[in-house]
């Protein structure tokens, strides 16, 4: 076959491969055929090398255009996936793609989900998306701070308003001017700051206590909690009329033991902070199986003790006793049915630890959260 036989044939059963047809004929007819087959250019001979490296170039340079087109064709309508927010779970996409549509808008947004989810976070990443991202984001946590103490923090006051109060301070949401405040905990806010905080949802002003100058404020208001506002409306312990100005764009985080398919990869990121290989499969199975009552935060805070357990690689030795239920297996040493003698169980867990630190008692004692002193004496005693 001739040259353009073979491209022809190519751009059939190739279609997406790019052909530079080279042709000993300059003839005007040739380029058109060829071009009317798809090819991306032609050379006719003789030609200088450099001329089909400049096209080879136009052609990888096309290519990484069309492969940008139909990555950003492909996430049309998809949610941005957050650098700060890990998982792909079902459940956390559908939270993306709630984040979004609440960070575009300048709506009141309610934050639910419980103790160690990430509430600020999620909050912190919608002020960060959002048209206030230039702004201040300030977070204040309701229930840290004293009712005497929180009304002066959030609405700042004048000089004399109370003893102490030598000169004028600007409250938090003077402060958060044309960004977000993060209200946290919010159900645990008293009825009298739930008033106030009432006016400024429907009039967008506050007064400095102390004060009356009318204060008009352009700031986010997100709030969050791990109560159940509603339940607390029901039983007067949450004022109706704040409940709904609060949960105009409510938004709920999924807890952990609802996406555990997001568990290795929020393993891997804390995993980067430590200088530790990795975790064995055994070990993640333990933390798979586990239900995570204080969810994200807790598991936080066991990846970094187990790093600093482990040699290179996280074991199932290096994780505490971690029980979902009234029963589990995943205690390495269980009590006999005829009863359980307290020196052998020391025994044994000297036994393990002196295994796991290769005979170094040293790192043995670390292991056991004990003093090397407090080890011999105890391997003296036991006869480990």
């Amino acid at each position: 076959m001739n040259g353009l036989e073979l491209l022809h044939r190519i751009k059939t059963r190739y279609p997406n491969t790019e052909v530079i047809i080279m042709t000993a004929y300059a003839s005007q007819k040739t380029a058109i055929d060829a071009l009317k087959e798809g090819a991306f250019d032609y050379l006719i001979k003789p030609f200088e090398i450099d001329e089909l490296i400049l096209r080879i170039r136009r052609i990888i340079k096309q290519k990484k255009l069309q492969e940008e087109n139909r990555n950003l064709r492909s996430q049309v309508g998809k949610p941005i996936l957050f650098k700060t927010l890990i998982g792909r779970s079902d459940s956390m996409t559908h939270m993306y793609q709630l984040l979004q549509k609440g960070a575009k808008s300048n709506s009141t947004i309610l934050i639910m989900g419980e103790s160690g989810t990430g509430k600020e976070l999620v909050a912190k990443t919608i002020h960060e998306i959002s048209s206030r991202r230039d702004a201040h984001f300030i977070a204040i946590n309701c229930a840290a701070v004293p009712e005497n103490l929180l009304e002066s923090e959030l609405f700042g006051y004048e000089k004399g308003a109370f003893t102490g109060a030598t000169h004028r301070k600007l409250g938090k949401f003077e402060t958060a001017e044309g960004g977000t405040i993060f209200l946290d905990e919010i159900g645990d806010m008293g009825a009298p700051l739930q008033a106030k905080l009432l006016r400024v949802l429907q009039n967008k002003e506050i007064f400095r206590l102390g004060g009356n100058e009318r204060i008009q404020i352009n700031t986010r208001i997100i709030a969050a909690t791990n109560r159940d506002l509603a339940k607390m409306v029901d039983k007067g312990e949450f004022r109706q009329d704040l409940y709904y100005r609060l949960n105009v764009f409510p938004i709920s985080i999924p807890a952990l033991r609802d996406r555990k398919e997001d568990i290795p990869e929020l393993v891997n990121h804390f995993l980067k902070s430590h200088n530790i290989i990795g975790i064995e499969r055994k070990a993640l199975q333990i933390l798979m199986q586990y239900d995570w009552p204080g969810n994200v935060r807790e598991l936080e805070n066991i990846i970094e003790r187990a790093a600093i357990m482990a040699d290179n690689l996280i074991t199932p030795a290096d994780l505490p006793p971690l029980t979902s239920g009234e029963q589990s297996d995943l205690y390495a040493y269980k009590i006999p049915e005829d009863g359980f003698n307290l020196d052998q169980f020391e025994k044994y867990l000297i036994q393990q630890a002196l295994h796991k630190a290769k005979g170094n008692k040293t790192r043995a004692a670390e292991i056991l959260g004990i003093t090397r002193r407090r080890l011999y004496s105890m391997m003296k005693s036991l006869e480990a």
